[in-house]
């Protein structure tokens, strides 16, 4: 049986964390930022983990 690849799409855009959850950057941060509020656009910066109903999809795309 030959080995598994990993999805390289996938691979750029999540990080496993130590425990096994993935992490993943929040949408909505590349253009039309003027209108959104200073607040809105820190939240965007920061990491977050996928949602569980995502879970099982993304982690067959990173064996």
């Amino acid at each position: 049986m030959p080995k598994m690849k990993t999805h390289r799409g996938a691979a750029k855009r999540f990080k496993k964390t130590k425990t096994g959850k993935v992490k993943r950057m929040r949408a909505y941060k590349s253009h039309i930022l003027t209108k959104k509020t200073a607040k809105r656009k820190r939240r965007l910066r920061k990491s977050t983990l996928i949602s569980s109903s995502d879970m099982k999809r993304v982690q067959k795309l990173l064996p």
